[in-house]
């Protein structure tokens, strides 16, 4: 394949690799905080620390991932 060729499917990847590292540090942020509110009963404490930190954790392997595919590796 050319390169042109393979410029759209690169870009799919990177898509689909940003979003399943968002969705995916989301959710375990949001589970691992309810688990915690479950053991000590602090309900929605936990819940919006782990939403903010798996959002922050998201942001983060995304700038990497993004920054990676520009690079040329």
């Amino acid at each position: 394949m050319r390169q042109n060729d393979r410029r759209p499917y690169q870009s799919m990847v990177l898509y689909s690799a940003i979003l399943s590292q968002l969705v995916g540090s989301i959710l375990i942020g949001i589970f691992g905080g309810r688990w915690l509110d479950g053991i000590w009963s602090t309900t929605p404490l936990f819940l919006i620390i782990g939403l903010l930190l798996g959002l922050a954790t998201g942001i983060y392997t995304m700038l990497r991932t993004v920054q990676h595919f520009n690079s040329g590796d």
